[in-house]
């Protein structure tokens, strides 16, 4: 079907479904035509390639997808979209919707009955309320993908994509910068959603790392100590690695005065290669 991007479509085909739009899922249909392309594009859909996508809307990234990668796989959590897409994507065969959650799927099932050895790459309009969760999920679980390109919140886009150190930063950076290396593409305006959302949008890409950037000992301490340290942004990270790890805070001090950092040093100013120090002085504690 063309002219996915057409409200007058758009509306035609959800009327004839009876569909309404769920606040609860964060349901915002992309109608700005030139989006879907571009996000297809640079993010890496091609031939050779397989896509998982998170979330199909009505399918007008998935059509976009599908027009350029070798097989399109969509994990859709709503049921009632199921018949939509069966009538948007009728003119593609090698589109496949599977109807779960992203969040509980077995990923590495997935990708290995669905792609075999082929290359797979990522892309999803997220809605925003379960951006960090997914892709968190999706970085977590050291999946065997090349890149994650998606659209979240403006500000998201910004956190996501800071670098390490900077004012920018926060836990969920340094997380991300673990496993990826996150740039924005560009930037997407609230008009071109229906409904449209009260703030605007921005695509970035996570190209997955082949190494972690630093050498530790324990990730999930580490992990735990990122949280903690970031979780009084107002305050110095010794308070809140000592809040939120249990640990004397004259002891977190100390550390930190082993890893060569001033005593009163701020979460968002530590670079992930001090963190790393960090994390090894507080574990050698532990």
């Amino acid at each position: 079907m063309s002219n996915l991007s057409d409200i007058g479509v758009i509306k035609s085909v959800l009327q004839r479904h009876g569909f309404t739009f769920s606040k609860a899922l964060g349901q915002n249909f992309i109608i700005n035509p030139s989006v879907c392309p571009r996000i297809a594009e640079e993010g890496g859909a091609r031939e050779g390639v397989g896509v998982l996508e998170v979330g199909a809307g009505i399918g007008v990234l998935t059509a976009e997808l599908a027009k350029r990668a070798d097989k399109v796989v969509c994990v859709e959590l709503d049921t009632r979209l199921l018949p939509v897409l069966d009538e948007t994507l009728a003119d593609f065969d090698n589109i496949k919707i599977i109807n779960g959650d992203i969040l509980k799927v077995d990923l590495h099932k997935i990708l290995e009955e669905e792609f075999g050895d082929m290359p797979v790459i990522v892309c999803a309009n997220l809605p925003y309320y379960i951006t960090s969760p997914v892709i968190m999920r999706l970085l977590e679980e050291r999946l065997n993908i090349e890149s994650i390109t998606v659209m979240v919140q403006k500000e998201a886009a910004v956190r996501l994509c800071a670098d390490v150190g900077s004012r920018d930063s926060g836990a969920v950076t340094v997380a991300v910068d673990f496993y990826a290396d996150a740039n924005k593409l560009f930037d997407v305006s609230r008009g071109s959603f229906m409904p449209a959302p009260n703030v605007d949008s921005a695509v970035i890409r996570l190209d997955i790392r082949k190494d972690v950037p630093i050498d530790i000992t324990d990730e999930r301490f580490f992990f735990s100590m990122v949280r903690s340290a970031f979780s009084q942004r107002r305050k110095t990270a010794s308070n809140g690695i000592s809040s939120g790890l249990g640990m004397n805070k004259q002891t977190v001090i100390a550390a930190i005065e082993n890893a060569g950092l001033p005593s009163t040093v701020r979460a968002e100013s530590l670079t992930m290669e001090q963190l790393g120090v960090l994390c090894e002085e507080l574990y050698k504690l532990i």
